[in-house]
């Protein structure tokens, strides 16, 4: 016999609250015995009732590519964020470059990324990029030297606050990347036009739009990073 409705909201509440990570349907139907765990139907339906009761409040309940969490509402994040001293991390232009074109072209080499940037890609901005992982080696091209492929993860959805990459603004949308970081809400970024990628890079990237350092490319690029 499975739990009565009521109580099947509060124990996912309960669980999403203290969970502290987006949790599938399937994590949450596995908090349960065999003889009393709900359908993933009924789990699904208690997760709208909630997100439901959730509207208009400071908090919201979303799904993202890893499952459901409790977040803030992004028109009140301003005032959160002051709970904590340590500022936003500041991204490069650089680093948004390279992430947004992996986010749209994937997969794709470093040396694919750096002929449609025109500069080289510093590797710290790759290392970060992995670190953090937002993206990971998928493959490997079959050409000389066998270049590694380089696709976004689950990690970088969920960030980004994002259930599937069919979720990201079309490139149509983007015209710089102070727009990207609106629709993206990347807090504190320091964010000049993209030049480049607003050209023939956007053009191709648009073709493939499918499936998150430090800037090393000069001293005062690194800076942002602060």
């Amino acid at each position: 016999m499975t739990v009565d409705a009521t109580v099947l909201q509060k124990i996912i509440e309960a669980a999403l609250l203290a969970a502290g990570k987006p949790l599938s349907v399937q994590q949450l139907a596995e908090l349960f015995d065999d003889e009393e765990r709900p359908a993933n139907d009924q789990i699904r339906a208690a997760l709208a009732q909630i997100q439901h009761a959730c509207q208009g409040r400071g908090f919201e309940l979303k799904q993202v590519a890893s499952g459901w969490r409790f977040q803030v509402v992004q028109e009140v994040s301003t005032w959160v964020q002051r709970l904590w001293e340590e500022k936003p991390q500041r991204y490069s232009r650089a680093l948004l470059e390279t992430l947004s074109l992996i986010a749209y072209r994937q997969p794709i080499t470093r040396g694919d990324i750096e002929e449609i940037r025109g500069v080289a890609v510093s590797s710290n901005i790759m290392k970060t990029l992995v670190e953090r992982e937002w993206v990971r080696v998928v493959g490997h091209k079959d050409v000389p030297g066998r270049p590694a492929m380089y696709a976004t993860t689950r990690k970088f959805l969920d960030y980004f606050n994002l259930k599937s990459l069919e979720e990201l603004p079309t490139l149509a949308e983007i015209r710089d990347l102070d727009s990207l970081n609106k629709e993206l809400a990347l807090e504190g970024a320091d964010t000049p036009p993209l030049d480049q990628v607003t050209g023939p890079a956007a053009e191709s990237a648009a073709e493939a739009e499918a499936e998150a350092e430090a800037e090393a490319e000069a001293e005062a690029d690194q800076e942002t990073l602060h």
